[in-house]
């Protein structure tokens, strides 16, 4: 599965989190981020929203 993440939205109201994440997978979010020209944060928030489409 490819995933691609949205575009870099607007600002709009955010809050902080911090969370751990294993070190490989870090690694395969950075290569994400880097082959679609994006944040690490990004590709994060893409992933956790298409999670949680309905």
């Amino acid at each position: 599965m490819t995933f691609k993440p949205k575009p870099t939205k607007k600002k709009v109201a955010t809050t902080y989190k911090s969370i751990y994440i294993r070190e490989d997978l870090v690694k395969q979010i950075e290569k994400i981020a880097k082959e679609n020209n994006t944040s690490f944060n990004n590709v994060i928030i893409s992933m956790i929203e298409e999670c949680l489409k309905k």
